[in-house]
């Protein structure tokens, strides 16, 4: 199947998406930093990448950005814990704004199971939204 990558600094929901995935025969390598994840995908071929926006070091939409940079066909799922809406109307909207710059999916956190396989699935097989 596909090999993805997976970064989030929650070691239970690496630990949760890694047994989603692998439970669907999927290659799957996690880290916990932006960073380490960069690396990760400049010395490997993936064929998805699933990131947390909010990480300490380097966050989710810098590391999209630069993962991007690299190649620009990987699909991006981006995912979050933090609220989307706050409590002031003018709060932005982190998942939206990850749309907007690239990413083909995204998720709040926490999410369903079926919800993150069925993003996974539209994306490995190329039944993406319109941006």
């Amino acid at each position: 199947m596909a090999s993805i990558l997976v970064i989030d600094d929650d070691h239970a929901v690496l630990a949760t998406i890694r047994i989603l995935l692998e439970r669907e025969a999927h290659d799957v390598v996690v880290t916990d930093d932006g960073r380490k994840g960069l690396d990760l995908f400049r010395t490997s071929t993936f064929d998805l990448l699933i990131v947390d926006i909010f990480m300490p070091a380097m966050d989710g939409l810098e590391t999209m950005s630069l993962v991007h940079r690299l190649r620009p066909t990987v699909p991006v799922i981006v995912i979050s814990g933090h609220e989307i809406r706050l409590a002031s109307k003018h709060a932005p909207d982190f998942l939206q704004m990850a749309t907007k710059l690239g990413a083909v999916s995204s998720i709040q956190k926490p999410f369903r199971s079926r919800d993150l396989l069925a993003a996974v699935d539209n994306c490995l097989s190329g039944n993406l939204p319109p941006h």
